[in-house]
């Protein structure tokens, strides 16, 4: 045959037989207690870009305050305690950080949202109990898109709403249901480098994405234990580099991973305390470059984290290729 177009079919045969990135423990940080660096029931996790490396914030939900670390978990910081002052939480869920200004906390049992400096200074708050617009029943995630925009999942109201960054209300979605663009509990929420939405519908076990104003585009998973599908999911992060969406399939133990459409890429992690095993994890994030996870392991009271692998290749001989052909 032409040597070309045997090159050409080789080089596509090799191509399809590239594996997708997997992700492989790298290290871990925490323990039960209420010291520096120690956690009960770590909830989320945030990274923050820091020059040229980034910094974790860990939602320490058992002892209502944000602790803060290096990339490899080092202790830099925390705040907060026990109330419904400015500064104070009852049950933090969840944190997202907006790109170098504001870290943004869902104070579930006080209905609000409050939000910081990246070293933990006050800086506002809004919410109160209630249904209507800007009011909470319970909110248990929160998100900050590229351009600033905070969505909360408003979980006990089975909706969505929007914020500016300080707090004002643009909109909300979503209502009691198992349809298209209604929720069942809903935790998690994420926004893509593009403005779009992914919602953990937790009790539905399947995620739902939205335009940015929360037009439906399209959903995936049933419960279940096969790759896809999922067991009460409840963190989501999306990789600003490849446009993956992460989730934490917390009643399955351990992460997946997506193609911003749904289409499975892979997963790590099965229930246990040993190394990339998890015990319940509610939190997952990702660097800016997408080359780490980190994941918070909740009933193991720590964050562990996990590094890309270079995309490996099955082995195919050339010569067998070429004796297809031949």
């Amino acid at each position: 045959m032409n040597r070309y177009v045997f090159l050409i079919i080789a080089a596509f045969v090799l191509g399809a037989t590239a594996l997708a990135a997997g992700y492989k423990y790298k290290g871990s940080f925490g323990s039960y207690g209420t010291g520096d660096g120690r956690f009960s029931f770590p909830s989320d996790v945030a990274v923050a870009r820091n020059g040229e490396g980034h910094y974790v914030y860990v939602v320490d939900n058992g002892n209502q305050r944000i602790q803060y670390f290096t990339s490899a978990g080092s202790f830099l910081g925390k705040w907060g305690s026990w109330g419904s002052e400015n500064g104070k939480f009852k049950y933090p869920m969840s944190v997202a950080v907006w790109p170098g200004d504001y870290v943004y906390v869902a104070d579930k049992s006080n209905h609000r949202i409050q939000y910081f400096t990246t070293a933990g200074s006050f800086l506002g708050k809004w919410g109160s109990r209630g249904s209507g617009n800007g009011q909470f029943y319970n909110p248990c995630g929160v998100s900050a898109g590229p351009k600033g925009d905070v969505y909360v999942t408003d979980t006990s109201n089975d909706r969505v709403q929007h914020f500016t960054a300080n707090g004002s209300f643009l909109g909300k979605w979503g209502d009691s249901g198992g349809g298209e663009g209604q929720f069942r509990d809903p935790r998690g929420v994420a926004v893509a480098l593009g403005g779009d939405v992914y919602v953990a519908d937790t009790a539905n076990s399947r995620f739902q994405f939205f335009t940015p104003l929360g037009s439906f585009l399209g959903e995936w998973g049933t419960r279940g234990p096969k790759e896809g599908q999922f067991d009460l999911p409840t963190g989501v992060a999306c990789s600003p580099d490849k446009w993956n969406v992460f989730v934490a399939d917390t009643g399955n133990h351990r992460v997946q991973y997506f193609k911003a459409s749904g289409s499975i890429l892979g997963s790590f992690g099965s229930r246990g305390s040993g190394h990339g095993e998890f015990g319940g994890p509610l939190g997952v994030a990702v660097s800016v470059t997408g080359a780490r996870v980190y994941v918070a392991d909740t009933g193991n009271h720590r964050i562990q984290y996990f590094d890309r692998d270079v995309p490996a290749v099955v082995p195919t001989s050339l010569g067998r290729i070429k004796a297809l052909f031949e």
